[in-house]
């Protein structure tokens, strides 16, 4: 039996998204959020709160980075998200981590995180239901370890999570249990 829970922001899995843009001062700042995703071949979109340091530097500069972390640094992409560029100026080094500058934007590249995509602001958009920031694919960086055979991203080697919208918790992915657009061939033939 289905149980009504109301209008809730339930959907799963929800990813783990780190955005690190350029700052005035040369420090990064890097903010994790999970209200984003691909929405087109070459497009991003973010959905973040207009006020936060990140938003502001995004707009100053018209580049990111996006990363996807792996559960390895799950300790500093949490800290990313409970943590604010406006109140603590050394959030970055706390993490323990370590970036260089982006040879194609004007943004940092974390360089433990696994999976990186290089990107500059196609739009920002002010609506109804918050601000977007839309943002164009220039390159996708991938650590070497990450990668099959054939050189593309292997999701059982990213060691990535989910944050899960219902209890806010993490959870590791990676288990294939299917191949797309075969899995479910057979019922075309009925």
């Amino acid at each position: 039996m289905l149980k009504d829970l109301g209008v809730q922001p339930y959907t799963f899995p929800m990813p783990g998204l780190l955005i690190a843009p350029d700052t005035e001062d040369g420090s990064v700042d890097v903010m994790n959020m999970a209200w984003g995703g691909v929405c087109a071949e070459n497009m991003v979109a973010l959905n973040i709160d207009e006020d936060n340091k990140t938003s502001e530097n995004i707009k100053r500069t018209g580049a990111f980075t996006l990363s996807i972390a792996d559960v390895d640094h799950i300790e500093a992409a949490d800290f990313f998200g409970i943590a604010s560029s406006n109140k603590m100026k050394d959030k970055f080094e706390r993490s323990g981590l370590h970036a260089h500058k982006s040879t194609r934007v004007n943004a940092p590249v974390v360089e433990e995180f696994p999976l990186t995509l290089e990107c500059k602001v196609a739009e920002c958009q002010h609506t109804v239901y918050g601000f977007r920031v839309l943002g164009e694919i220039l390159n996708v960086l991938a650590d070497e370890k990450v990668l099959d055979a054939k050189g593309k991203v292997d999701p059982t080697k990213l060691h990535a999570f989910v944050f899960d919208q219902f209890q806010s918790g993490y959870y590791a992915v990676g288990e294939k249990v299917g191949q797309a657009w075969n899995t479910g061939a057979k019922l075309m033939k009925k």
